[in-house]
């Protein structure tokens, strides 16, 4: 019997959902940019470990889980012992986004995000990042939302034309690009005021979540910490206002204003 190939998406996520075992096969050799990929601990079959060595190949988060596990992520049914969940939008390259600076004739503008798990802030910054004339937006591959179609409604079309690139090592991507001649400024409320520092020039903002802001390992690669002045009594701001803030006094000290 010929296996049935279903692509839908995810109820909550809205996360494109391939389920079975020649499905999954054929979205990897495909080139589908799959974000993670579950399967049935145990099962250790022909297809199912070509699918994991296509999966380690490619550098996809894979997760072994039980029958029940699978079967509350199927909404077939008929899994096969494997579901994997792709992109329901093409990511970009980091170069790519050097490369758009090079031809604006800009000096680089990119925003990394570290620790956003939800899926409307990564959406709201997308969309600040294209506003602000950012050349693109870097994501983590692991404890990161992906470019779903919650991500591209929250956009608000922006994620059409800005790039968004998911790399597997947040801090390594960093040292690479200031090989390239950037610097980075993280948001941490402890920082120095943002409108001490000078944010022109090749530029890499770095922007954490609410909660637990940016990991330790991120952040010690960041050339300054700068904070947001805060006169209330709350003392933290939702991811994507934070980002917009940061970027806005980026694009700001770009134009030259005082």
């Amino acid at each position: 019997m010929q296996e049935k190939k279903t692509e839908d998406f995810n109820r909550s996520s809205h996360t494109l959902v391939i389920e079975g075992r020649n499905a999954v096969i054929e979205a990897f050799r495909s080139g589908r940019t799959i974000d993670k990929l579950f399967v049935l601990d145990g099962c250790q079959d022909g297809p199912v470990r070509t699918i994991v060595r296509e999966a380690r190949k490619h550098d996809v988060i894979i997760s072994f889980v039980d029958k029940e596990r699978l079967s509350h992520l199927s909404e077939t049914g008929r899994h096969q012992g494997v579901i994997a969940f792709a992109a329901a939008y093409e990511y970009s390259s980091v170069e790519d986004m050097l490369k758009l600076a090079e031809e604006r004739g800009e000096d680089p503008f990119l925003i990394l995000l570290d620790n956003i798990e939800d899926p409307h802030n990564l959406g709201a910054i997308i969309r600040t990042a294209n506003i602000a004339g950012a050349h693109g937006v870097i994501i983590p591959k692991r404890r990161a939302a992906g470019l779903t179609a919650t991500v591209a409604k929250t956009s608000a079309g922006a994620l059409n034309y800005t790039p968004v690139a998911k790399v597997t090592n947040l801090a390594k991507t960093m040292e690479e690009l200031k090989e390239k001649g950037l610097w980075f400024v993280c948001a941490d409320m402890d920082g120095e005021s943002m409108y001490d520092l000078n944010l022109t020039g090749p530029i890499g903002l770095v922007v954490g979540s609410e909660g637990e802001g940016v990991g330790r390992l991120v952040k010690e690669r960041c050339d300054f910490v700068a904070g947001i002045p805060m006169k209330g009594q709350i003392t933290s701001l939702n991811a994507s206002v934070a980002a917009g803030i940061m970027a806005y006094e980026i694009v700001r000290q770009r134009l030259g204003k005082k």
